[in-house]
């Protein structure tokens, strides 16, 4: 059976990519952005079985509206993709309030306003499939990024609970955590916060590596997403390409390692 998907953010990088691919296998496919223009091409090349809306995410009246009139042009919602976001760039002594605030409220209240819209569709189904577009940046942190990574790391988290809390009902969960692909995620889409002169030494170096890193094609991801949206037990995190197990692996037995050392102490803090 053909599925119905919900997508945030399909003007361009992976959510054009994944409605593109769910299209072309004969899915339908409510995609949204905030520039209706953008998809044009999309609704020209498959006019009965894409439904283009507009939508900002931040506006939670928007989002609720935006589910219910996709879940009822096409019958019902299987899978529902929070794409939709950008990266704050800035160290933490740069950032501004609204700077900080605007990337939590589209990075983390726009998944979660479209998550709480959804769930009492895919309750009432009794199935369904929510994927939520995180990061590597998502279990781990780098200079300079703290305000996307304080907003990718609320994802998982409350996406984790989510969960346990609808498996109940048949709802499956999946935290996707790319690491570096040919995206304009550090480019056009990219916030910057004002520089402060004491930070340009760490912004150069941590540019500098992120710069030789081999970005992933994200088309390459059109597969993967489609075999987790497929799968009878999907995963509730799944990496995209070959950086993240290495981050991970080495962040994860750094704290480990930190974690036993320092296990007396946190006895010892017990009291008797």
């Amino acid at each position: 059976m053909s599925k119905i998907w919900f997508i945030t953010g399909v003007s361009r990088g992976f959510g054009r990519e994944w409605a593109l691919a769910a299209l072309e296998r004969g899915d339908s496919v409510a995609g949204t952005a905030r520039d209706l223009a953008t998809l044009d091409d999309i609704v020209a090349k498959y006019p009965d079985t894409f439904l283009p809306l507009h939508l900002d995410v931040t506006d939670r009246a928007a989002d609720f509206a935006a589910v219910e009139q996709a879940a009822t042009h096409f019958g019902r919602l299987d899978v529902v993709v929070n794409n939709a976001g950008y990266g704050q760039f800035g160290a933490v002594e740069e950032l501004s309030e609204q700077e900080f605030r605007d990337q939590l409220e589209t990075n983390v209240f726009g998944a979660m306003w479209v998550t709480q819209a959804a769930l009492p569709i895919l309750r009432a189904q009794g199935s369904g499939h929510i994927l939520q577009v995180s990061s590597i940046g998502g279990i781990s942190a780098f200079p300079n990024l703290g305000a996307y990574h304080a907003s990718k790391w609320a994802l998982e988290g409350f996406s984790q609970a989510l969960a346990a809390e609808v498996a109940p009902f048949g709802i499956h969960v999946t935290l996707i955590e790319p690491g570096g692909f040919a995206t304009d995620w550090s480019g056009p889409s990219a916030r910057h916060a004002t520089p402060h002169p004491a930070y340009e030494p760490i912004r150069v170096g941590r540019n500098a590596t992120r710069n030789s890193i081999r970005r992933g094609e994200p088309t390459a991801t059109r597969t993967a997403i489609l075999t987790v949206v497929d799968a009878e037990q999907p995963p509730l995190r799944l990496f995209l390409g070959e950086l993240p197990l290495t981050i991970a692996t080495a962040d994860y037995e750094s704290r480990l390692a930190t974690w036993r050392e320092w296990q007396p102490i946190s006895l010892a803090a017990q009291g008797e």
